[in-house]
């Protein structure tokens, strides 16, 4: 049986809205995932409530809203998600991208905008999505994106090449080990989006988080989230950039200033919440 976009998005949107496995960040979420499945089904951007969504569609776009009925991310079901512009490939078993990092790539970005030859790091890489808004954006830069996941690098590397971005590379490395020995006091900015879950509350994450995203992404098993945090800020030149959510941006500003940071400074996301730690060296 046929129905309408209006029709369909609205009853979507309320499954999503009434799922315990989801957790929306924003109530609006719950409309514009609806409107990404029904986009991806119908192959266009369903913008006109009152257009006829034919039986057969409707039955797969039915399938995509079970799925995510399961806790299943709406990026994995699509295989894509957009980060700053950028269309990223994502896949099971590499962290999906979130669009509160685009702020992390906006803080890098300004400030190697005023270096002539500038050198960016972005660490816990996973997919690539800050790494590759950098070096987008920065054509001059040099940008290096590092990680332990195999699968998160290869799929990385797919993303640069697919959106021909050259003055990216992409290595496997614990922190910097891995960086070429030229950048040793190099690096101009350093980004991270830790694994900053504290290893006693990762059963409380919602099921589309716990179930669906790898552990080594999420957490770095220390008893407070933040031990990656701490590893890198012993190595670091430069700024040092990083996302963590707002509960624990002043015991990451506490780390950067013991540490012998100093300008350190908190900046909000586009919803005013504190999102990013800055500090340098």
């Amino acid at each position: 049986m046929s129905a309408t976009v209006g029709e369909l998005l609205n009853e979507a949107e309320a499954q999503i809205k009434a799922c315990e496995a989801i957790e929306l960040w924003r109530p609006y979420m719950a409309r514009l995932e609806a409107a990404s499945l029904l986009g991806f089904v119908v192959g266009h951007d369903p913008q006109q409530s009152d257009e006829v969504v034919p039986a057969v569609a409707r039955r797969r776009f039915d399938d995509l809203v079970a799925r995510r009925l399961t806790g299943e991310p709406a990026a994995l079901i699509v295989g894509t998600t957009t980060f700053r512009g950028l269309e990223l490939r994502t896949r099971p078993g590499v962290f999906i991208p979130r669009s509160s990092s685009e702020s992390l790539a906006g803080e890098a970005i300004r400030r190697l905008r005023r270096r002539q030859r500038p050198v960016a790091v972005d660490v816990a890489t996973g997919s690539g999505p800050v790494a590759l808004a950098v070096a987008s954006e920065v054509r001059a830069a040099r940008v290096f994106g590092v990680d332990i996941s195999r699968p998160a690098l290869t799929l990385a590397r797919a993303n640069a090449r697919r959106l021909h971005i050259p003055n990216v590379t992409f290595l496997r490395s614990d922190v910097l080990s891995a960086l070429p020995g030229d950048l040793e006091r190099g690096v101009d900015v350093i980004t991270v989006h830790p694994p900053y879950v504290a290893r006693s509350m990762m059963s409380d994450l919602p099921v589309e988080i716990r179930g669906f995203e790898p552990e080594t992404s999420l957490t770095d098993q220390s008893e407070d989230g933040l031990g990656l945090v701490r590893a890198l800020v012993d190595q670091a030149p430069g700024w040092i950039l990083v996302e963590v959510s707002p509960d624990l941006s002043r015991r990451v500003g506490g780390i950067l200033r013991r540490n012998g940071y100093r300008d350190v400074k908190s900046h909000k996301d586009s919803l005013g919440a504190t999102r990013v730690i800055a500090g340098r060296r």
